[in-house]
This record gives structure tokens, sequence and C-alpha cells, in this order.
């Protein structure tokens, strides 16, 4: 009895990695000459991706801008 309630809960365990784990993060990446340009490309990627929504995780200038985001559906 023991054996299948220990069972059960690593089972229960493992599903619930699973469907966290479809809302995983994508990356996606975006040049522009300024910070607003560059954050207008990343909303578009995220849009034509089909994202819900999305979070900026890097920007750097550079002679210009690059920036990195994560999308998430």
């Amino acid at each position: 009895m023991k054996n299948i309630k220990t069972l059960s809960i690593a089972a229960v365990a493992a599903l619930s990695m699973i469907s966290f784990g479809s809302f995983a993060a994508e990356s996606i990446s975006a040049h522009g000459s300024t910070l607003d340009s560059a954050q207008s490309h990343i909303a578009a990627k995220a849009k034509a991706a089909g994202a819900d929504s999305y979070k900026i995780t890097s920007a750097r200038t550079d002679n210009g801008v690059y920036m990195t985001a994560e999308i998430y559906k």
C-alpha cells in the first residue's frame, strides 16, 4: 500500500512538471537604432509567434541596440 502511495505521488509530480513545461519560454532577439525601435521589433516578433506575453531579458547598446526577450505562449 505504501508503494502505491509513493508511486502516485511521483506520478503526480512528474505530470505537474510536464504541464509547466508547456509554458516554457522561447528566446527571440532584435536589432534597432534606439531602445524603442528594438522593443517594437521584439513586440512584432512575439505577436507573429503567437505569444501571449514577452519579457525583455537583455539590451545592449553598441552602435545600435541589440535586445533579447523570452516569449510565453
